[in-house]
């Protein structure tokens, strides 16, 4: 992310620091989830979850070492933690935890995302009730057309951000979905439960069906959202820019 253009606070959410932590926790809730079957002793989770901790610096050394990031992060991992780390990562596959982990982080963006727009609406629907007598000239193709009030300008732009904000809520839980179903999503070297529970203490749901991967048409329906948000705010700033042309001075 270019940092002048970019809320601390998202920043903070792409960060690699952001990253491995929730990489971290998707795997200590598989350890919890396994010791709930009786698979992993009770001890060796309280142990791992007390040991478990990264260093960034750390992975990416090792990574540039391996050219693997997930083998990095549990070399690193397994470092700090000792031999009860032989437990973290069982059954799963690499994609099961990237794209839990990927759902986590969408989710959290999104939800920013929702919060921010809301308040634009609510600002825009605002400034439309202060303008509702505030004449000004429409335009077609450019040229002077009819009369209307700036009110009436911002009000299109009002609805415009509603449906926006219902858009993004379908798209955030459309992507708000995790996967632990192992190599081809068959749950062939791990038990359902391990995915039931890990996604319901990430606020998740459980992929209905999947390969090695959440099927990547969720996430394209995020960004195509993303997309269309981006246009319309686009819209708005290049009107309003316009408006403030010396020629123009409206």
């Amino acid at each position: 992310m270019i940092p002048r253009y970019t809320r601390p606070e998202m920043g903070q959410l792409w960060s690699d620091e952001t990253k491995f932590q929730t990489w971290l926790e998707v795997e200590i809730l598989a350890c919890e989830a396994w010791s709930e079957l009786g698979e992993i002793p009770r001890e060796a989770v309280e142990e791992i979850r007390r040991k478990a901790r990264f260093d960034v610096e750390r992975i990416l050394e090792i990574e540039a070492e391996v050219h693997h990031d997930v083998i990095a992060f549990l070399t690193n991992v397994a470092e700090n933690v000792g031999p009860a780390s032989r437990y973290i990562h069982y059954g799963m596959t690499s994609s099961d935890l990237l794209d839990t982990s990927l759902a986590v982080q969408l989710r959290r963006a999104g939800k920013m995302l929702y919060d921010g727009l809301t308040r634009l609406r609510e600002a825009v629907g605002k400034k439309a009730l202060e303008h509702k007598r505030t004449l000004c000239v429409a335009r077609t193709h450019g040229v002077h057309s009819e009369p209307i009030t700036f009110g009436w300008k911002l009000a299109v732009w009002y609805d415009e951000l509603r449906r926006h904000l219902e858009r993004l809520e379908r798209a955030i839980e459309t992507v708000s979905v995790g996967k632990i179903s192992g190599a081809v999503g068959t749950w062939a070297y791990v038990d359902p439960f391990v995915e039931r529970y890990v996604c319901e203490k990430l606020g998740l749901k459980p992929a209905p069906a999947s390969t090695q991967v959440v099927q990547r048409d969720r996430h394209a329906e995020f960004l195509t959202t993303l997309a269309l948000i981006g246009n319309s705010l686009e819209k708005f700033a290049v009107e309003i820019r316009h408006l403030q042309r010396t020629e123009v001075a409206e």
